[in-house]
């Protein structure tokens, strides 16, 4: 499914219906320089203190065949994270209670930020990124979340990646 994008104009011959972020927010690349910092494929630890682990928001959209999705990164605590690490690899981790984290990626698109929102990191099967449920709040990602958001919304997306 392609589109036209009205900042430019262009045909574009498909619509992205995900976009990953490489990094938490807390990342720079001067960081790589202390071994105590590393930025992994699907974890990211700060100084030994700031973990992150990367996950999932999927938002529904009401009018396509298919799901939106953020890949983003939340940080959880120190217990947390051990606990996630311990598991990594077990298919028994989707018993797993949901993990507390702060969302620790600016989505754009959103007012206000979404950094630092409250979430639960739900595991999945081996495999498959985290499931990244947002606080059911009245923010602009929570309600996205719970009521979906249109083909429309993923154009919008589309033009802010393509534009930003």
């Amino acid at each position: 499914m392609g589109f036209t994008c009205t900042c430019c104009g262009q045909e574009h011959d498909s619509l992205p219906f995900a976009y990953l972020m490489a990094a938490p927010v807390y990342w720079s690349p001067q960081l790589a320089e202390n071994p105590d910092n590393v930025l992994g494929d699907e974890f990211c630890v700060i100084e030994n203190e700031h973990f992150f682990v990367r996950g999932r928001i999927v938002l529904p959209v009401r009018d396509a065949a298919e799901d939106f999705e953020w890949g983003v990164w939340v940080s959880l605590s120190q217990a947390n994270f051990i606990r996630m690490g311990d598991v990594f690899e077990d298919p028994a981790r989707v018993g797993e209670p949901p993990y507390f984290g702060w969302l620790s990626t600016i989505l754009p698109g959103y007012e206000p930020t979404t950094l630092n929102l409250k979430t639960n990191l739900h595991t999945q099967p081996l495999g498959v990124r985290p499931l990244i449920e947002v606080e059911p709040t009245d923010h602009p990602l929570a309600v996205e979340q719970r009521e979906g958001i249109t083909l429309a919304r993923v154009h919008e997306f589309a033009e802010m990646a393509q534009h930003s």
